[in-house]
């Protein structure tokens, strides 16, 4: 199945850029050297016309294919992303053309970075330089990084020192509900030994009250059983003595 023809154009412009990276250092080079580069200029100028025109040309058709929906919405949205970069790139070669001799020159690996057929690479032509960087020279810049990574690896070892101390407080956490839970266990047995005890003393009870109530029958048996014969007796007695 053949490539799409909105990204074999991209393609062309991005080997077309990268053609004019490689002209732009040649030029430069024979700028150093004493050369005539006025032949490359006039190259220079049509290529990055054209490469300006490659560029409209592909804004313009994603446009019209993705209002028609002939290419899904996310794709349409990476295209769109290609482009941008690669409009960036442009503006940089742009500037690079313009730009004095003496100015420093971008390396050749830098100029020759770019696309390989299969979509853009990263180069330093499609980033901004940042303001932090701007104006300084390599060993300035070298020297900035060289004490990013310091400040880094000092936050580092101080985030490292706060890890060990939290892992430090974890075990002694650790240690501490170990402790808890081993008198919680020591509670739980001596609860169920009272609450034992309690239930056997209740038992008991119990069974006095039974008994005393038992006991209480008895006697009010005994009583009303006695008294009766009291009577009888006595009367008797009476009877026996003339009364």
């Amino acid at each position: 199945m053949s490539q799409d023809l909105w990204l074999q154009n991209y393609d062309a412009a991005c080997r077309l850029a990268q053609e004019i990276a490689e002209n732009i250092h040649e030029r430069n080079r024979q700028l150093r050297t004493g050369g005539n580069p006025a032949k490359l200029n006039m190259t220079l100028r049509a290529s990055l016309q054209r490469l300006k025109q490659n560029i409209a040309q592909l804004k313009e058709t994603l446009t019209r294919a993705s209002a028609q929906r002939r290419i899904m919405q996310a794709e349409a949205d990476r295209r769109q992303n290609l482009v941008d970069d690669l409009a960036t790139r442009e503006t940089r070669l742009n500037a690079s053309f313009k730009a004095d001799i003496s100015e420093a020159e971008p390396s050749r690996s830098s100029l020759m970075t770019g696309g390989n057929g299969s979509g853009p690479a990263v180069n330093p032509w499609l980033v901004n330089e940042s303001e932090e960087t701007r104006g300084l020279s390599f060993g300035e810049i070298k020297h900035q990084q060289q004490h990013i990574i310091e400040v880094q690896d000092a936050g580092l070892d101080a985030l490292a020192v706060v890890i060990s101390r939290q892992k430090q407080m974890g075990q002694e956490i650790g240690n501490e509900l170990e402790e808890q839970n081993e008198i919680i266990d020591d509670l739980a047995q001596l609860v169920d030994k009272t609450d034992s005890r309690i239930k056997n003393e209740t038992h008991r009870v119990k069974l006095l009250d039974t008994k005393s109530a038992s006991c209480e029958e008895r006697k009010s048996y005994i009583i009303s059983w006695f008294v009766p014969w009291k009577r009888v007796s006595h009367k008797g007695l009476k009877q026996h003595n003339g009364e």
